[in-house]
């Protein structure tokens, strides 16, 4: 495949992606190679063909039906571990078991997304922007040098292959075909950004270094007076709070001899075991102290998406004898687009490019297309 151009719907210029891969038949086509699984144990393939058994082979390769391989692809679509798929399987040698990668044109790896990034029952219109999204998350992270390009679980998108597809979500994905929301990267260049998304904002999207550490353009904090406000409490045993310390944690009491788990285990006021030092532009949580340690930014938000908060936009704590009681509202990280700020968009008469603009300030909708 020849490498992609963009073509920008709202500027005079071309977006060039470096790097696109080249799988795929077709030269108009993007394809994405995504990690279904790493198998550390024998698996069975379904396919067109027949069952295919699969194991890894040692010192490196893979035993396929009694013969040994450095790698192997089976057309598809295929059947692993109760799913279908389009596309092809490759399976690649890991160091401890198999990679099983499905790698299939971006268009239909979509209609595997977006189902479960967001519910069928949206308006058309904020499914519509969560498919632009999801493309131009999967355009920025492909890499023809990393054995995948994206991974199938919350940790990348959600992807369930062919089983979960709908018709209203296949009606998104084809209305918003190839585009994708860039920045210029370069005099009559422009570049795929980091599409983030993320479940509610709580009224207020966040900044960029409450999560990264460092500034971003496009990903700032905004009123987001669509979103629900959702308040949630969640309550974090004393425990709990030691089993997710920092490495390398600081004494909270200077001189103190007990050993570190019996001195966090009973805080001696409610300012010593939690206090929130400083709140973000965005009103999240940005510096705390714990048992006399300070936290700040990326590692404060790290420390408390690790107690299991749905969010950093906190706004009461309360220690007791068991622990921690902490309430606030939203959920998800903050960054880029709200999908309960976009439903309320949506639903209050904007389009999909109106959602997109509003919480990605300064981005240009693209399209993907044949050099």
């Amino acid at each position: 495949m020849r490498g992609l151009i963009l073509l920008p719907l709202l500027a005079v210029g071309i977006l060039a992606l470096k790097g696109l891969p080249s799988w795929g038949q077709r030269p108009a086509e993007v394809w994405v190679r995504v990690l279904l699984k790493e198998a550390k144990e024998p698996v069975v393939v379904k396919t067109p063909e027949g069952e295919v058994s699969l194991r890894r082979s040692l010192p490196g390769g893979v035993w396929a039906e009694g013969k040994v391989v450095e790698s192997l692809v089976l057309e598809g679509p295929f059947r692993l571990d109760g799913r279908s798929y389009r596309g092809s399987l490759w399976v690649l040698p890991s160091m401890s078991g198999l990679f099983l990668i499905n790698a299939l044109p971006l268009e239909e790896y979509l209609l595997g997304v977006l189902p479960g990034e967001m519910p069928g029952g949206f308006p058309q219109e904020a499914l519509m922007a969560q498919a632009v999204l999801a493309r131009t998350y999967a355009v920025h992270r492909l890499n023809p040098q990393a054995p995948y390009d994206l991974c199938a679980t919350e940790l990348c998108q959600v992807y369930g292959g062919m089983g979960v597809e709908t018709p209203v979500h296949r009606r998104a994905v084809e209305a918003t075909s190839g585009q994708v929301v860039s920045l210029p990267a370069g005099p009559g260049v422009h570049q795929a950004i980091s599409a983030l998304y993320h479940s509610d904002s709580g009224g207020m999207t966040a900044g960029s270094e409450e999560v990264y550490g460092r500034f971003v353009p496009y990903l700032r904090p905004r009123p987001d007076p669509f979103s629900p406000k959702r308040a949630w409490e969640v309550r974090v045993s004393w425990r709990s709070l030691l089993g997710v310390w920092p490495s390398g944690p600081k004494q909270p009491r200077q001189g103190n001899t007990k050993g570190l788990s019996e001195a966090l285990s009973v805080p001696s006021s409610e300012e010593e075991a939690f206090a929130l030092l400083k709140r973000s532009e965005s009103g999240r949580a940005y510096r705390i102290r714990v048992w006399g340690r300070e936290m700040e930014g990326p590692e404060a938000t790290r420390f408390l998406r690790a107690l299991g908060l749905p969010s950093t936009l906190i706004e009461e704590v309360q220690a007791g004898p068991e622990g921690l009681t902490i309430r606030g509202r939203g959920a998800g990280h903050g960054l880029g687009l709200s999908q309960w700020g976009a439903r309320g968009m949506a639903e209050a008469g904007y389009g999909y490019r109106e959602i997109l603009g509003y919480y990605f300030p300064g981005t240009f909708l693209s399209n993907l297309a044949a050099r």
